[in-house]
Parts: C-alpha cells; sequence; structure tokens
C-alpha cells in the first residue's frame, strides 16, 4: 500500500539568488521560495489569502514476471507450465486543492483528485503449443481519495537559521473501494476452490482505507542555494469485516486487512536562475511495511522500498500566477518509472 502524496505551498517569494530570497524573506517570517517537488511546501499561505492550485500528475511502470507451475525431475527439465507475463500500467490524476491562509505561520489545505487508471498485462504460456501473446486489458476512473491538511510553521526563521514547518494530513476513502471493483474469480481468489486469474476487471480510483500522515519540514538558506527536507509517517487505519466482489455477484470474505504503515523521507537543493525561474533537485524515499490480514502477513508481501529522484521547475508569470513542473525517475524497481506533473497555484 502505497501512501498518498500531496503537493501544496504557493511560491510567495523569488529572488535573484537564493541568498537575495533569503534576505527577502527576512521581515514577514516566511520561509525562502524553492521549485516544489515533494508533498510539503516550500512557503506557506499568508494570512488572509487564498491559493487555487489545478495540477496534473502522470505515471507509468512496467514489470516483467515469470512463473514456473510445475515440478522438477531433474534441475534442467520442468514438467508443467512456464508463465511470462509484463504489465504496463499508466495513471493520470488531475485534481484541484485549495489552500487558505488561517494565520502567516498556519495553513489549511484541502485537496480533490480525479483519477483515470489502466493496466495492460501481456502473458505467454510457454509449452502449450501457442506463440501468441495474450492481453489483458483493464481500465478505471472517478473521484479519488478526497484530503484535508493543516500545516504550522514552528519557528520564525532567518536568513542564517533553518525554517521548520509541520503538518498533519488526513486521507478520505471517497475513491472506488479497491475490495468492492469485481476480480476475476468465481468463488475465491486465493485457498482452496480458488479459480481465476485473480485480475481486477476494473481499477479502483482509492485505496480503500483512511490514512493519517504527521510530518515535519525543513528549509534552509545557504548562499548561493537553499536547502529542504523532510521526514514523515503515513498511518493507515485497519478495516474489519472486508470482502472481495467477484464474479456472479458473489462476495469472498477477507476479515481484516491492515496495510502496511510508511516511512518517508526526502532532501534537496534549490537555486534561483534569474528573477522569474527556480530550478530544485531532490531525492524522495519511501519504505512500506507489510500487509496483514487477520493478524498474519499476507504471503508474498514484503516490506518494499520506492526511490526517487526528482528535478523541478518553477516559472512566474506574474504575482498572482506561477507554473511548476517537474520529473521523477524511479530508482527501484517497484517505483513507477517515470512521473510528470505540471501545476499552476494561482493567488487570490
Amino acid at each position: 500500500m502505497r501512501g498518498a502524496r500531496w503537493q501544496g505551498g504557493a511560491v510567495a517569494l523569488w529572488a535573484l539568488a537564493a541568498c537575495a530570497a533569503a534576505q527577502a524573506q527576512g521581515g514577514d517570517g516566511q520561509p525562502p521560495a524553492v521549485a516544489p517537488l515533494f508533498e510539503q511546501p516550500g512557503v506557506l499561505t499568508p494570512r488572509g489569502k487564498l491559493v487555487l492550485e489545478p495540477s496534473m500528475q502522470f505515471g507509468y511502470s512496467s514489470s516483467n514476471r515469470v512463473v514456473l507451475v510445475g515440478y522438477t525431475i531433474i534441475p534442467a527439465l520442468l514438467i508443467g507450465l512456464v508463465d511470462v507475463r509484463e504489465v504496463k500500467r499508466n495513471t493520470l490524476t488531475g485534481a484541484v486543492s485549495l489552500r487558505y491562509g488561517l494565520t502567516n505561520r498556519t495553513e489549511l489545505e484541502v485537496k480533490l483528485p480525479y483519477v483515470y487508471r489502466s493496466d495492460s498485462t501481456v502473458s505467454r504460456e510457454i509449452f502449450t503449443g501457442t506463440g501468441v501473446d495474450k492481453v489483458f486489458e483493464t481500465s478505471g476512473k472517478g473521484v479519488g481519495d478526497a484530503e484535508l491538511a493543516l500545516r504550522y510553521q514552528l519557528n520564525q526563521g532567518a536568513p542564517d537559521r533553518p525554517y521548520y514547518v509541520a503538518g498533519l494530513r488526513v486521507k478520505s476513502r471517497t475513491g472506488t473501494d479497491p475490495f468492492s471493483v469485481v476480480t476475476d474469480c468465481s468463488k475465491r481468489c486465493v485457498g482452496p476452490n480458488a479459480s481465476g486469474t485473480g485480475l481486477p476487471l476494473d481499477l479502483p480510483t482509492g485505496s480503500g482505507f483512511y490514512a493519517v500522515q504527521p510530518s515535519l519540514t525543513w528549509l534552509y538558506a545557504s548562499d548561493p542555494a537553499i536547502l529542504f527536507g523532510s521526514v514523515s509517517y503515513l498511518y493507515n487505519f485497519k478495516r474489519s469485516n472486508v470482502n472481495r466482489k467477484v464474479l456472479n455477484g458473489d462476495w469472498e470474505p477477507l476479515g481484516t486487512v491492515a496495510p502496511g504503515d510508511v516511512l518517508g523521507f526526502n532532501f534537496g537543493v534549490g537555486l534561483a536562475l534569474n528573477d522569474k525561474a527556480l530550478i530544485s533537485f531532490g531525492y524522495d524515499h519511501s519504505s512500506i511495511a507489510r500487509t496483514r490480514q487477520n493478524g498474519l502477513a499476507v504471503p508474498g508481501s514484503v516490506r518494499t522500498q520506492l526511490g526517487t529522484l526528482l528535478m523541478g521547475l518553477s516559472l512566474r508569470l506574474n504575482d498572482k500566477r506561477t507554473i511548476n513542473v517537474s520529473v521523477g525517475a524511479g530508482l527501484t524497481r517497484d517505483t513507477p518509472d517515470v512521473q510528470l506533473s505540471f501545476r499552476m497555484p494561482m493567488n487570490f
């Protein structure tokens, strides 16, 4: 279970260089601006100000899997099937975020996403006499999990001292539940009398679990760069009496399901190219614990490490409009191969 992300922070300060940015913000106590890369903001919304941020994010991942079904008489001879699968996943998420400055050091955010997903599974069973690939395609679209976040700047900060921003995010279950989509199984997907591929006929748009995520972000202006980073912990609330929908309208009882919690951290550096453009480089890492069912670890579930290298660019169009573009490249096998995002915060 991967932790959901959010992207906040209206860019309120711009500078000819990182050092100038630090001096410019010294009077109002606001942190220096950086090109946004991660979930946490670089700058909080000033008191009484409203920021509307439409965004679009695209993610692509692919994986190959080889499954041996049978037994061996000698190490070089397999009696059975070799199932080779290639899975390609595309995810497009459009969202609208609304941020409001409660005070000069406190910000409230609401985010409403809309998700479109598509999966293509290409497989071929060797030793069955067929040379034709079989393609299984499925997709899903709809409202995603709505989010509510509150952030507070802990200290006043200064050009020679770091800024600290504490955050708390709550994720709902407004998206399509992964247990309510129909799975290609006649009666059961696991255990005795299991039948079918176990692949969903429609893809969910939500995680199916409520979650809460505290975080701590820091920013430090060091001529000619701005250093930043954060740590977070995503806690997923378990669900009891969970049932999975299978073919013919039947339901497969799963009992109590507890997704693994997510420990995350990131760090990066930002540079001001001129009075309108900022560029940032960073690394984001998440460690996802094993999922448990009825108190026991789900077979095949292991701790997963997700590492992403990111680069972002912010371009100020005017005092009220900014364009933020970022690209991420997955460094671990389970991480999406590429992530592209586009955001345009508008100040009111």
